[in-house]
């Protein structure tokens, strides 16, 4: 039997509401949409995770604990207490949230809501019960089930937000996939998927965790080696070695995709339609690359600006691109994988 059924069956509704314990009142867009619920109560909350026991507590990410809940219509959700250190101001966060709930990518993640009673602000998320991405991905003896062409297919599936290829990939926010105005500040941002999603096609292409201190201090963060790599024209060394067989055109797309979402600049970072139209397009612009936002020693973030970089099928040793492209201007703790989908049959 083949290891995938289907790669399937996403959210038919892109918000599920939380029972007795979301509210709507005041708490809507300031575009007077009232069909999002926005808030949950923090006694709902409290009863949800059993007053947030360490029995209930799923981990710790990238700014806080996260803790299980059952909402009273029987919805599992995740609900991430974020720290006192995040510096955003409690109108600049409701209003954040409630803008992610509008635009948020569905094969991304799925925020549900907020709660700001207490001196806490905490997000509420669906809760992820299916086998991990890195269950099939990281471990050698099953990666050979993910072969080059099913790794596009999951790739382009995410970006288009198909219900016919994949389940659901979503993106905890742990360190290695947070962008570093979230990860260093707290500060949510409409892009903050961009940024994971581009991790995400850097470990796909690669084959390997966004943190592997096995491997050495010269490839141990994923994202500064493959741009490091990118920086000296060796793209395709980051590719699985594990493949048999590769589209190498489509290799290289796809990790300098990966690097223009890691941009440290929010506004450098492409949306998730200009990654869709660029990847079902024959013709595109691609620019290069500045250097990604990456955690350095003194704990802060960097970019640089760079030019643009002419993309043609003569200049593929330069891109590793040949779809045919014009030129343009450009300005410039870690992980484990949580990215989640279901109905596989892994061969039984």
């Amino acid at each position: 039997m083949r290891l995938f059924n289907s790669l399937f069956s996403c959210f038919k509704n892109r918000l599920k509401r939380g029972g007795e314990g979301q509210t709507a009142a005041g708490d809507k867009a300031d575009d007077g949409d009232d069909t999002w619920n926005l808030f949950f109560t923090l006694q709902a909350l409290e009863v949800a995770t059993n007053f947030f026991s360490e029995a209930n507590k799923l981990g710790h990410g990238g700014f806080g604990p996260v803790f299980k809940g059952l909402m009273p219509n029987g919805q599992e959700v995740a609900v991430k207490k974020l720290s006192m250190g995040s510096r955003q101001g409690l109108r600049e966060f409701t209003n954040e949230v409630n803008l992610l709930l509008k635009v948020q990518h569905k094969n991304l993640v799925m925020l549900l809501g907020c709660c700001v009673e207490g001196p806490e602000k905490m997000l509420v998320y669906e809760y992820l019960k299916n086998k991990s991405l890195d269950y099939f991905l990281f471990d050698k003896r099953k990666s050979s089930s993910l072969d080059w062409t099913k790794r596009f297919q999951i790739i382009t599936g995410v970006v288009r937000g198909d219900d016919t290829h994949l389940h659901t990939f979503k993106i905890s926010g742990t360190h290695g996939y947070m962008a570093p105005e979230y990860a260093m500040h707290g500060y949510l941002s409409v892009k903050t998927d961009v940024f994971s999603f581009g991790v995400l096609m850097l470990e796909i292409v690669s084959g390997r965790k966004n943190l592997d201190r096995l491997l050495g201090s010269d490839k141990a963060d994923l994202l500064t080696y493959a741009w490091e790599l990118f920086q000296a024209k060796k793209t395709m060394e980051l590719v699985d070695t594990s493949l048999i067989e590769f589209n190498p055109d489509e290799a290289a797309m796809c990790i300098q995709l990966g690097l223009l979402c890691c941009q440290a600049s929010v506004s450098e970072r492409p949306d998730m339609n200009s990654l869709h139209l660029t990847l079902s397009s024959d013709s595109f612009t691609l620019p290069k690359p500045g250097r990604p936002g990456i955690q350095g020693r003194a704990g802060h973030w960097t970019t640089t600006t760079s030019t643009a970089l002419t993309n043609t099928k003569d200049s593929s040793m330069q891109t590793g691109i040949t779809k045919t492209s014009a030129g343009s201007s450009t300005i410039e703790y870690y992980s484990r994988n949580s990215m989640s989908y279901s109905s596989m049959d892994e061969g039984r």
